[in-house]
């Protein structure tokens, strides 16, 4: 099976850029309610995974942070604990799922390494547990 047929492509995905604002970060996740989200670079290619975890922790690096400090910092100056590990449009089904067993969603990206969307842990499991319904009984 094509793993294209999963994608909710980039248009349709909120992300984020390497070189963007924690503000404008926290101001993103928070509209779209994400407790993680993809970072791209200038050249649109996939750079890693924020998580709410990642700016906690570097939060707390910065003492007496205020909404108008959080626009001078720089959201790639934040370490990431893991980032999300892409897969290539081109890839099987059996990577995908090894990755979406430990990501909240697989990032995908072309043969140049540009991001071109998502595919979330949540259509693939709607797309397991259809074909398991509509499996014979074998009792």
């Amino acid at each position: 099976m094509n793993i294209l047929f999963f994608l909710k492509p980039k248009s349709e995905t909120a992300c984020v850029y390497d070189y963007g604002t924690l503000r404008q970060v926290l101001e993103t996740m928070e509209y779209h309610k994400y407790a993680s989200i993809p970072m791209l670079n200038k050249e649109g290619e996939y750079a890693g995974t924020i998580t709410e975890g990642d700016l906690l922790w570097g939060i707390k690096r910065y003492t007496n942070l205020n909404l108008k400090e959080a626009e001078n910092i720089f959201i790639q100056d934040f370490p990431r604990k893991a980032d999300y590990k892409a897969v290539s449009a081109d890839s099987d089904m059996e990577d995908l799922i090894q990755k979406a067993m430990n990501q909240n969603f697989v990032p995908v990206v072309d043969d140049q390494n540009k991001f071109i969307g998502i595919i979330t842990r949540k259509s693939i499991i709607e797309y397991c547990y259809e074909k398991l319904k509509n499996l014979p009984d074998s009792y």
